[in-house]
């Protein structure tokens, strides 16, 4: 028997739904579709949407390499330490990114704590294409170690025990039971962190700037063309239509996984 909800609820949830949906619709309704190949083609466009894509992809990386470790040590972990690094570890995912920007500005800037380091060996971070990378990494690797610590927790340490007993080395249980369980939360996590790195904004132009070919990921190049002339409004148009369009093919491809998830914990 299905028990129905005081009718006010679904009032509330339809205006929700509106405050979600109708700014996309006006975004779509915006373009102007007959200039919208065209828009796309642009040098400019390609460049950024090559940008972000290899940018991205090397955060995605630099994410499952540091982040599937970190995950699998909070899970394991039960001490008052491991609760304080999991704020730690979740905290870029409620600061504002300006302000995680501004910290790695701090981090790795000419006068900050590591960069003052590194300054007199010529290395620079800041406002160059590794900037961007790190920018990215910061934001979307809490996305990877939530996801990959609760299908951890989820999985538990049984079989990985039983493989123990049998003689298999760490690695080995590492490779052949560790992986294979968290495999639904590992890919999840990788494509949540790659649509993150993709979408970043505020981070990256307070740390990396806003150079064409350098740090002028899609984002950022939609943020320089509205604020342009009318026709380079067209081209932001276009491009935000090109991100909305990949969150959206990224929330497609995660559904089977995560119902295909939900059947076998039912």
């Amino acid at each position: 028997m299905t028990i129905k909800l005081p009718r006010i609820l679904y009032a509330l949830a339809l205006v929700g739904l509106a405050l979600l949906v109708l700014p996309i619709a006006a975004l779509l309704i915006r373009a102007d579709w007959a200039d919208f190949p065209a828009a796309l083609s642009a040098p400019e466009t390609l460049e950024a949407l090559g940008l972000s894509l290899r940018t991205s992809a090397a955060a995605t990386a630099l994410c499952l390499i540091l982040g599937v470790p970190l995950a699998l040590v909070l899970a394991r972990s039960t001490s008052t330490l491991s609760s304080v690094l999991r704020v730690a570890t979740t905290l870029p995912l409620v600061l504002p990114p300006l302000v995680g920007g501004m910290a790695l500005l701090f981090l790795l800037g000419r006068t900050g704590l590591i960069g003052s380091l590194i300054a007199p060996w010529g290395i620079q971070i800041p406002f160059t294409t590794l900037a961007v990378i790190i920018a990215q990494t910061f934001v979307a690797l809490p996305f990877l170690v939530l996801s990959i610590e609760g299908a951890a927790r989820t999985a538990g340490q049984r079989y990985e025990a039983v493989a123990a007993t049998l003689g298999a080395g760490r690695w080995r249980t590492w490779w052949r039971i560790t992986v294979p369980l968290l495999g639904p939360g590992l890919l999840s996590g990788t494509v949540l962190s790659f649509a993150r790195a993709l979408g970043e904004f505020g981070a990256t132009a307070l740390f990396a700037g806003n150079a064409a070919g350098i740090t002028r990921t899609m984002p950022l190049a939609i943020y320089t063309a509205f604020n342009g002339t009318a026709n380079a409004q067209g081209s932001a148009v276009a491009m935000a239509i090109v991100l909305i369009a990949m969150a959206a093919l990224v929330l497609v491809f995660l559904r089977p996984w995560k119902s295909g998830t939900s059947r076998d914990a039912s």
